[in-house]
């Protein structure tokens, strides 16, 4: 069978699949205490040229305030490129919120897991844009260093639904994932105390 023919095949399979159904969105408590929300790469460089981001900024604006109001530790990522200063106007850090810098995964070559467990942090709260890069992967890490992850779905984005779908889709099914995840959104989530 040629290389042509097969990818062929292949191609013509992927044409038939059915997409599954969305997983459950679930209602969460969390602790401010051992809990952390993460705001990955919402930069004007990408967040602020891809509409289905800036149409959730307010979402994320609101569980930022409530976060913060309740004294949750947040903490902010950058692509490799990214200044402090390319964050979202709407999303800027406060002073002593720390600020983190990598590629796809927030965890690679950072003092992300050192600051979480610092804080005595068991679980985060992921949000961001590139939801097939930085949410998946960085919450892909984060369930690797057994900490339990939520994603809130109207606080993630991408250049096309496609990628927030597949990125929620792999945290619910995959071995790695599936035991650490809990998809929500942010009307659902409540913060103790």
């Amino acid at each position: 069978i040629s290389k042509i023919s097969t990818m062929k095949t292949v191609i013509e399979e992927w044409d038939s699949i059915e997409p599954p159904p969305p997983p459950d969105v679930r209602a969460v408590t969390v602790s401010p205490r051992d809990t952390a929300l993460l705001i990955l790469d919402i930069q004007t460089q990408n967040c602020g040229k891809r509409p289905r981001c800036t149409e959730r900024i307010p979402h994320l604006t609101k569980l930022l305030a409530r976060a913060r109001e309740s004294k949750m530790l947040v903490v902010y990522s950058l692509i490799r490129s990214g200044q402090e200063e390319d964050i979202l106007k709407e999303v800027k850090p406060e002073k002593g919120e720390p600020v983190v810098k990598s590629g796809v995964d927030k965890f690679y070559q950072t003092d992300l897991d050192a600051i979480l467990k610092e804080s005595n942090i068991k679980t985060v709260i992921i949000t961001g844009t590139s939801a097939h890069g930085a949410v998946l992967h960085t919450a892909t890490g984060a369930a690797a260093r057994n900490y339990t992850v939520i994603i809130p779905v109207d606080t993630i984005s991408s250049g096309e639904p496609y990628a927030e779908q597949y990125t929620v889709w792999h945290m619910m099914n995959a071995p790695g994932t599936r035991n650490y995840a809990t998809i929500t959104r942010t009307d659902l989530i409540a913060i103790e105390g």
